[in-house]
This record gives C-alpha cells, structure tokens and sequence, in this order.
C-alpha cells in the first residue's frame, strides 16, 4: 500500500513491476528470516542479520540465466539488494528503525560483468520472416499474420514491454512510423518516442490489422474492443511477455534454429548493430532508442564494434 501511495525518485508513480518485485525481494527476507529461525519483525534486521541473508542469497541463488538473452543472474543479490532498500527507507521514516544500509559495516554487492550481447544474423532474421509467410498477401492466418508483423517491429529496436504495450492509435502508417509511449522514467510525459518503420513493417502492420478485425477484441463493433495493438489467440486476450517469448522461441526452431539463443531482447541489439553499420551516427541511434546515456549505445554495438571497425577501415581503400 506505500508504494502505491507514493511517488519514486522521480516523482512519479511506481510501476506495478517494480511494487512487485519490492514485495518480492520482502518476502524472501521473511521467509529466510522464518527459516533462520528470526521469529521477530523487520525491526530485528540490523547489518549483522541482513549481512548474512545476502551472503545465503549470493550463495544459493546467485546463478547465470541460462535462455534469457539479455545477461544478468537469475535472482542477483544486487537486485535483491537494491529491492530491499525501499523496505529499510520506509521503516526508518516510519518506526525511526535504523537503516542498515547506512552502516559502514553493510556488505555491498556489485552487480554482475555482462558479457557482450549476441547480434542475430542476417539469415536468422530472414529465415524467421520467411517461416512466417514472409509478408505474402496469400497468408490470410491471424496468427501467422500477427506473428510476421511482430517480427517486423521487433527489428524496429523496441523492447518488449513497448511492443506489447503499442495501441492501435499509436500507429501512424500513412507516415512509417509509430509511437512508443514512455514506460520508464518518462511514461508520465505526453510525448512518447517516434519510431521510423521500414516499407516491409508498414505492410505488414497493414495486413495484421486487416486480419485483426477478425479477432473478437479487434472488432471494432464490439464494446469491449481491445485498444492494445497485439492480441493472442487461445486466451482470447492482449499478448503477455511469455507468449512473445515462445512465439520467438517456437519461430526460430520452425526455422532450424536453436531457440536457446534467441530471445526478444536479441533484436534490440541486432537493430543497433544494424544502424551503426548502414552509417546512421551514434546521436541519431540513441535519439530514436529513447537511451540518454552513450554507454547504452557502446553496449548494445559491442557484439560486432570490431568487424564494424575493419569494414569502415577498408571502405576506404588505399590511402597511400
């Protein structure tokens, strides 16, 4: 209830994801505490107990992420320590609890090296597009239909969440781009972010939305209409995180792919390499990434910087 009741360092509303992994990162603490046999309060948390919950954490759960495709841990004591700090802020405001992440003697864990992002090939993409009627006007199934023109917009560089939260009016295909509404840190502001869209998205954002009309939420003559752009087919709903994961996964097996080494997020990091490879300047890829700092564009462009480098270099021929 306090976290929704109050703002974040940005003065603005909590997102659910982040209430929920507040909430989280809570009860494991209590039922670690529980199993230690803490059978007190918050309050009986001081450097030494919390100290010891991290270093269990760090020992048990600290582990790769084996198919995610974004790097990072699988329940990382850095996130964890991060989420638990909203608990100890509140309690020191409230119950004058001592903070015991001000304690110098508070053990602090970096977060995890990520190793360098994994750029899909050419013929990966191709081969997905083409598994997927390759944008044929023949094609008339809402889900392989629906599927192409995810495929589409993921080479577009959007994340997953602005994927699946585009509405139908943030559409502007007359003029081959759409609009990202902010999500993160700006998702208050008026202004979203416009995406350019390539000639082959437009049209197969076209063809979807004819088929879409088919689809009990896409009916425009139905009041309880969807205005969410995707919409999935068994459940009768807007598209969750999970069936864009498996369609991904389930497309690249179809194509003679291994599905472990792909996930959403792997497009977003092929679109940079991408950009950075036709030209585009580093400004104008962070510009329509939404990314303020240019160590996002340094890490999304690492998979291929070197061969990048030595084609720029030999473009220039002799020079001598």
């Amino acid at each position: 209830m306090h976290l929704e009741t109050t703002t974040n360092k940005h003065g603005r509303p909590f997102q659910r994801k982040t209430i929920n992994a507040y909430v989280n990162a809570g009860k494991a603490l209590s039922a670690w505490m529980t199993q230690a046999g803490v059978e007190r309060p918050f309050t009986a948390c001081d450097v030494q107990l919390l100290n010891r919950f991290f270093r269990w954490w760090y020992e048990t759960k600290d582990v790769p992420k084996s198919q995610d495709g974004n790097g990072g841990y699988t329940g990382g004591v850095n996130t964890t320590q991060r989420n638990l700090r909203a608990l100890f802020l509140y309690m020191a405001e409230e119950y004058d609890h001592l903070n015991p992440y001000l304690d110098p003697k508070f053990h602090r864990y970096a977060a995890p090296q990520l190793g360098k992002p994994k750029t899909l090939s050419e013929e990966f993409v191709n081969d997905c597009l083409e598994i997927t009627g390759n944008g044929s006007p023949k094609v008339r199934d809402f889900q392989t239909v629906r599927d192409h023109a995810m495929i589409r917009v993921l080479t577009e560089g959007l994340r997953s969440d602005e994927l699946l939260n585009l509405r139908v009016q943030d559409l502007d295909l007359p003029g081959h781009t759409l609009v990202v509404v902010p999500l993160k840190g700006d998702r208050n502001s008026t202004d979203g972010r416009v995406i350019p869209l390539q000639p082959k998205t437009v049209k197969a954002l076209t063809r979807y939305l004819r088929v879409r009309t088919d689809h009990v939420l896409g009916n425009p003559e139905n009041p309880n209409a969807s205005p969410l752009l995707w919409l999935g087919t068994r459940s009768r709903r807007p598209l969750r995180y999970m069936a864009l994961y498996r369609m991904v996964k389930k497309r690249a097996a179809e194509a003679g792919y291994d599905p472990t080494e792909v996930s959403p997020h792997s497009f977003c990091h092929t679109w940079a390499d991408d950009l950075l490879t036709a030209g585009i300047s580093g400004e104008n890829v962070m510009a329509v990434r939404g990314w303020k700092s240019p160590a996002m564009l340094r890490r999304y462009g690492a998979d291929m910087a070197s061969q990048r480098a030595v084609n720029a270099v030999h473009s220039l021929g002799d020079r001598y």
